[in-house]
């Protein structure tokens, strides 16, 4: 999945603004501007289409985390400059306070089983053997099953 479509997927869901979003950015220290965010929300064929980059959604994510669970002490962390589908999980799993077996009913939902070994192995660092590279379809079912649970709110 690329990043823009994460972005496109997260303000669908949750309804966010323009203003929120710029706002998720600039609590982790980041400044963007609406025309910024309106042309990476654009379809991809779209003359005026922007592509995000992994600092900038590592920024929108970890601002996301601070929008929902406040401030750590001390100084704002550092945005990633490179960002794979399993840190988008794990920073949304912060972000909305999602247990294992939130993740494993959201994939579900989406008609996608995962067991709990396998989302563990999602989970690890990529150095331990454990670890297992979270694929496009993982991530886009997540995403749906998000999508689908916030609706039914």
């Amino acid at each position: 999945m690329t990043n823009n479509d994460v972005l496109r997927r997260l303000r669908y869901t949750f309804e966010y603004t323009d203003s929120k979003m710029m706002s998720f950015f600039k609590l982790a220290g980041v400044e963007v501007s609406r025309a910024e965010v309106s042309d990476w929300l654009k379809s991809d064929d779209d003359e005026a289409f922007a592509e995000l980059d992994d600092k900038k959604l590592a920024a929108f994510l970890n601002g996301l985390i601070i929008a929902h669970r406040g401030k750590k002490e001390g100084k704002t962390p550092e945005n990633e400059t490179f960002l794979n589908n399993n840190d988008v999980l794990k920073k949304l799993k912060i972000a909305y306070e999602l247990k294992s077996e939130d993740l494993i009913e959201l994939f579900q939902l989406a008609g996608k089983k995962v067991s709990k070994h396998e989302l563990s192995s999602f989970m690890r660092r990529p150095t331990q053997p454990q670890y297992r590279e979270l694929m496009d379809q993982y991530l886009r079912n997540f995403l749906y099953g998000l999508q689908l649970k916030q609706k039914a709110k």
